[in-house]
């Protein structure tokens, strides 16, 4: 047991994050505001509490998520025989709290990095009858976990020509789970080639994003500036009357959210196109400023 969980681990974390993390530390914490965050974050408290992690803390957290909170996690923790699954348990949150509006339609679902084929059947039993399921992996053996309504794709999620063949044969996409080989360099070369070819209103996840300075979570924080561009910002006449405006530029048409957990980024796909921002003025008094 204990070889299987070394073995497992060394799938999760990432073999660039150790002898790269000097390097990265320096590029990220090169600006004196991100390393004020950081040193902040680093020192975080609640009440005065120690940010001391201890056995204890631990052990209270192992205890307490004992109990299934959705659907999802009562599947993981039934699931003791049959193909292996294996999933931080406060992903299971996440994923419910993005995907359930999903469970019962007719949704296209891809899991990059198929390994021992349990997530699938999981993914299966929870959107229901209706859904699809790809997966990919570079492991030929993984085609054997092929059946109705799952069907395995072979291939390295670095090879743009690889996706670029993936996107021919399934031409649009609901839901994105990069569960595949945790490398920064992987993790972005999929999400470049996968985020738009996701539908409206469709979810991207990419999990096991570990080491607190993650290259992948430098990439998306600067992905993440594009959503604070102001195009042409100033006063204009609106619908509702005067106001600040800015045009919506075409990532901010597309992407309506970004969300940060532990390990974990999700991005969500706008239902419909932003044309603009708006802040309608109300009221009639206002404070006249004189600084």
């Amino acid at each position: 047991m204990k070889s299987i969980i070394r073995h497992l681990a060394k799938m999760l974390i990432p073999r660039s994050y150790q002898t790269s993390i000097k390097t990265i530390k320096t590029l990220i914490l090169s600006s004196p505001i991100a390393e004020k965050g950081f040193q902040w974050g680093q020192n975080f408290t609640i009440n005065g509490e120690s940010s001391t992690i201890t056995t204890n803390h631990c052990q209270s957290h192992l205890e307490n998520g004992n109990t299934p909170s959705n659907a999802l996690e009562a599947y993981f923790n039934s699931h003791t025989e049959g193909l292996g699954i294996l999933k931080w348990k406060h992903y299971f949150n996440i994923y419910h709290r993005h995907l359930s509006k999903f469970v019962g339609q007719k949704v296209q679902v891809l899991e990059v990095g198929v390994a021992s084929g349990g997530s699938l059947e999981m993914w299966k039993n929870y959107f229901g009858s209706n859904c699809q399921i790809y997966g990919v992996d570079i492991e030929e053996a993984c085609k054997a976990y092929e059946k109705d309504s799952i069907k395995i794709f072979i291939g390295d999620q670095t090879d743009r020509n690889f996706w670029k063949r993936f996107k021919s044969e399934v031409p649009t996409l609901d839901i994105v789970i990069d569960d595949g080989g945790h490398e920064p360099e992987q993790q972005i070369a999929t999400l470049e080639e996968l985020l738009p070819h996701l539908r409206p209103g469709g979810v991207y996840i990419c999990e096991d994003i570990h080491g607190t300075l993650n290259q992948f979570h430098t990439y998306i924080s600067g992905l993440t500036h594009n959503l604070n561009a102001l195009q042409e910002f100033g006063y204009k006449p609106i619908k509702s009357g005067s106001g600040l405006a800015s045009f919506s530029t075409y990532f901010q048409d597309a992407i309506q959210s970004f969300h940060l957990y532990p390990f974990v980024v999700v991005i969500e796909r706008s239902e419909t196109p932003v044309s603009e921002f708006v802040a309608p003025l109300q009221g009639s008094k206002w404070l006249v400023l004189t600084k």
